[in-house]
């Protein structure tokens, strides 16, 4: 319950987002005082506007009802400050991470972030394939290395454009492991190289340096290098087809043995063809499946695999499913790299619209470097607007007070001694070498493998974008009304929702006297209407009814007569006596509440009572009143739950007239009344 409050607290603040002002946004008319603190017309009428999600007209009647939760509202907002709730370090924790998220939208630019996931959802339409030559090079490698390396692979290039095979070329020199051939050895059969084809793949499916460069190189031709974290690569786009999206399939697969002769692919070649034949001749799939394939993760799911998008499976594999248009459609004989397949297509799911696919895009690029694009704009708008001044001689000095100790993580801010030169300038802020020293002594441990300059440029950038978003952070209730509103109803609303908990949710479950207390003197409110007390017989054999009614009058209890007519391990009698209230039991109702024995009825007619295993449909059913029990009080955990609830709102109204006693409210009649 209380998890289930406070969300609702938080779900009513957040809708404050998109509150239109109207006529009232600026008037700052004080309208009331709650012990000297002002509320002004505008923010009251702000409130209430976003209260009033029905749109009903504003009259008298509507904003006095309001204007009396609103003050009860601000009394325990007032209350809950006077205590110094907002002082304690939870109250500041639990603000300070609700701030996080809703500063959020702040630092994204949605024209950029829009503009990534449209280009997403055009790349998601189409499916690349292409080769690539990769020369590696250690991300963090000196420049000089970086340069060998790059001009390693202009070279590279030079030759494919001057007319060498692509394939042949990177079976020789890419540093791509599956580009070469690999010949039999003790632990592993001969595997032939992909000679740098990487098959199919869309958006996502590389890491997106290389998928900028791949969707924006057109067939045939070869790109310039492109820089990722593993080396440098070129690529050549060999194809570009209409999105697979995702597939299912089931197949047929004779696998290759190791080290296949030709008379082995003679052989293969022509089972395959014959498996193929009993299929055109009308066999079922399935049957051919577990009769011939070798693919044993998959025969007893009759072959089916688990769904796949282009870049899962071999290029061969995905060019047959394409030519199959129909779900059930069966291909020819295929032959890739592991043996021979016969494919059935079972259903395909191509790319939906971009309002389909936004939201799924959106949370792929959460993960993907292109997403920092966005941050990247954003923080050259802070630069901008604020004005950025940088001091690289100031930087430099900095960097030379790293010495030794730093690569063991015993690097301390003492070393940076006599550094108080500013680093940068944000607006009229300034950032001291002293600054970014305390900043690099707790990051010191978390340089891992990279080399010192590389980590003290990274760090640096990363300190610049920190205070940048720190300098906006600041400045965004000043910025942006409708965020300074939305920050005020969260702490209002944090504050209400504790100090409620405290004097009221939690205090009625725990104040256990207080509650029998206010049952007592209330438990007239809570009383039963009349209810009959009596005893449903269900009887599977119709034979015995009269029987067993004979010994209902003679007086045996309801154990007694099960144990009589129950033999054995099946029931042939069912029996419940409770006290029914109008309208538990459609039978119960229907009779007369007199005290005696009801006639006999069918089970069919009354087929709620038929709930319990083993009642037959033609059972007869029959009743026996035994008391009319008149109105009376429940007892106490009869009606627990309401009696909380009931509670919890008397302490409440208890509470508002001791905040009303203690604080002093005073509203300005003649200005409500312009609002009226």
């Amino acid at each position: 319950m209380m998890i289930f409050k406070k969300l609702l607290v938080v779900l009513i603040l957040s809708i404050i987002s998109n509150v239109s002002f109207g006529q009232y946004e600026d008037d700052q008319r004080v309208l009331m005082t709650i012990n000297g603190d002002e509320v002004t017309v505008a923010e009251f009428m702000t409130v209430y506007n976003k209260n009033n999600v029905n749109n009903d007209v504003l009259d008298k009647k509507s904003l006095e009802e309001y204007l009396d939760l609103y003050i009860n509202f601000k009394l325990k907002v007032k209350e809950a400050k006077d205590i110094g709730m907002d002082t304690a370090q939870a109250f500041i924790s639990e603000l300070e991470g609700y701030r996080k998220q809703l500063v959020a939208p702040y630092f994204i630019d949605e024209e950029i972030n829009e503009q990534l996931m449209q280009t997403a959802y055009e790349r998601k339409l189409i499916d690349l394939r292409a080769s690539h030559i990769l020369i590696k090079v250690d991300q963090y490698a000196l420049p000089e290395d970086t340069l060998e390396t790059y001009n390693r692979i202009i070279k590279i290039r030079e030759r494919i454009i001057n007319g060498e095979d692509f394939g042949e070329v990177a079976a020789e020199v890419s540093e791509d492991p599956t580009a070469k051939d690999y010949p039999t050895t003790e632990n592993r059969p001969a595997r032939k190289g992909n000679r740098g084809d990487l098959g199919y793949f869309t958006v996502f499916d590389m890491i997106y340096p290389f998928e900028e460069v791949a969707y924006n190189t057109k067939i045939g031709e070869i790109s310039m290098p492109v820089r990722t974290i593993y080396g440098y690569h070129i690529i050549m786009v060999t194809d570009k087809q209409e999105a697979l999206g995702k597939a299912q399939v089931a197949h047929i697969y004779l696998k290759f043995p190791p080290n296949p002769t030709s008379e082995d692919s003679i052989r293969k070649n022509k089972e395959i063809y014959d498996i193929y034949q009993q299929l055109e001749n009308g066999e079922n799939f399935m049957e051919l499946v577990k009769k011939y394939s070798d693919d044993k993760g998959s025969i007893e799911r009759g072959g089916v695999l688990p769904w796949f998008g282009p870049n899962r499976m071999v290029p061969e594999f995905i060019t047959s499913i394409k030519a199959l248009p129909d779900s059930g459609d069966i291909s020819n004989p295929l032959l890739t790299v592991f043996g021979w397949h016969i494919i059935q297509l079972k259903e395909r799911k191509k790319p939906g619209t971009y309002e389909e696919e936004k939201e799924e895009i959106k949370r792929r690029m959460t993960k993907d470097t292109r997403s920092q694009k966005s941050r990247e704009s954003v923080i050259n708008k802070i630069k901008k607007e604020y004005g950025f001044t940088e001091y690289p001689d100031a930087k430099e000095e900095i960097y030379e007070s790293l010495d030794s100790t730093f690569l063991k993580n015993q690097w301390t801010i003492a070393k940076a001694e006599g550094l108080n030169k500013t680093l940068f300038e944000i607006g009229n802020t300034k950032y001291t070498q002293q600054d970014f020293a305390a900043y690099l002594e707790n990051k010191q441990n978390r340089r891992g493998i990279k080399p010192l300059k590389d980590f003290f440029r990274e760090e640096y950038k990363n300190f610049i974008t920190k205070q940048c978003i720190a300098h906006e952070d600041s400045r965004l209730e000043d910025k942006y009304p409708e965020f300074k509103i939305l920050m005020k109803e969260y702490t209002e609303g944090i504050l209400l929702f504790n100090l409620t908990d405290q004097n009221v949710w939690s205090k009625a479950i725990r104040d256990t006297t207080g509650l029998e207390k206010f049952y007592e003197k209330n438990k007239d409110k809570y009383l039963w209407g009349e209810r009959l007390e009596a005893t449903i017989y269900i009887v599977n054999e119709s034979q015995d009814v009269d029987e067993i009614k004979k010994w209902v009058k003679k007086g045996l209890n309801e154990e007694e007569i099960i144990a009589k007519f129950n033999e054995g391990s099946e029931a042939s009698i069912f029996v419940e006596t409770k006290k029914y209230s109008r309208g538990d039991n459609e039978l119960i109702d229907k009779l007369t509440w007199a005290k005696g024995i009801s006639k006999n009825y069918k089970i069919a007619d009354y087929p709620s009572l038929k709930r319990k295993k083993g009642i037959s449909d033609d059972a007869i059913v029959f009743v026996k009143t035994n008391k009319l029990h008149k109105p009376q009080p429940k007892e106490i955990n009869e009606v627990r739950g309401l009696i909380t609830s009931d509670y919890q709102n008397y302490l409440e109204q208890q509470w508002i007239q001791s905040l009303k006693k203690k604080y002093t409210v005073s509203v300005d009649e003649e200005i409500m009344s312009t609002l009226k």
